[in-house]
């Protein structure tokens, strides 16, 4: 049985299993726009915000953070490589020191507007190719965790789950919480399979729907390979700059209420 988020996020109502449900939000830049942020607020219960690397600048970072602040969903950083040309998806050829570097001022950047805005940063959930490094590059994950405690070390981790980022938080200390995808294929070993590849995406909300309930009550993913693997999960992730992401993002909220999941975030809103 997958691990459910009871303990860190009840439901109001004290009886039904909770889970929460995350997107990417924040991630235009200027006066360009992605996704409607607007739209997928009013159904998520956390949001990981762009905070300069691969999105977003301060007066992007605001709205995103006063949309957040309206529908009082829990916020975190979503650093990433400064490669706004790439949308942080490339690894780029920094070292430990340099990524320690940028992710400390990337969330502390957030952090500074969420304080204009009156919205606490609670988390941090790295993006892209750095998270995706970070899964199994023990320098890199221990890089990001570095920065996080020396920026603020109340602030949680959101990991995908069963990684090397996931340990090393938690060794160090931090309050960690795991993370599994809706609209992403997974490997056999219980990583996400690379965008490059066959099954990396899934565009059916119907079937990402049924799938992420069969693994809520199964704690057993199903993979490309078709051998499933065990995962544990606090959290729910719809990419927010997909064309159907709102649409994902409904039916996989409608489908979870409707199996008797209470959609809660794992940290309390401040």
């Amino acid at each position: 049985m997958t691990e459910r988020s009871e303990e860190s996020s009840p439901s109001a109502a004290g009886s039904l299993p909770s889970i929460d449900l995350n997107a990417d939000m924040g991630e235009g830049f200027g006066p360009w726009v992605m996704g409607d942020d607007e739209a997928m607020f009013a159904l998520v219960s956390s949001a990981n915000v762009a905070c300069g690397g691969h999105a977003s600048d301060p007066d992007t970072m605001f709205r995103t953070l006063s949309l957040a602040r309206q529908h009082k969903v829990v916020t975190g950083a979503h650093p990433s490589y400064p490669d706004k040309e790439g949308f942080g998806r490339r690894r780029m050829p920094h070292r430990p020191d340099e990524i320690e570097r940028f992710v400390a001022a990337q969330v502390g950047a957030l952090m500074a507007i969420g304080a204009l805005v009156g919205q606490p940063v609670a988390y941090v959930k790295p993006h892209g190719a750095l998270g995706n490094v970070a899964t199994v590059e023990k320098p890199v994950a221990a890089a990001i965790v570095a920065a996080v405690r020396a920026v603020d070390p109340d602030l949680a981790m959101l990991a995908i789950s069963g990684t090397m980022l996931e340990q090393v938080a938690r060794d160090s200390g931090m309050q960690v919480f795991s993370e599994i995808f809706a609209d992403r294929g997974y490997t056999a070993a219980g990583n996400l399979v690379p965008r490059s590849e066959p099954g990396a995406l899934i565009h059916d909300g119907a079937f990402a729907a049924r799938r992420i309930v069969a693994f809520l009550e199964s704690g057993m993913m199903p993979t490309v390979s078709h051998e499933p693997v065990a995962l544990e999960a606090h959290s729910i992730c719809v990419h927010g700059d997909s064309p159907d992401a709102v649409a994902m993002a409904r039916t996989v909220r409608d489908e979870l209420t409707e199996r008797g999941f209470a959609i809660a975030p794992f940290l309390p809103y401040r």
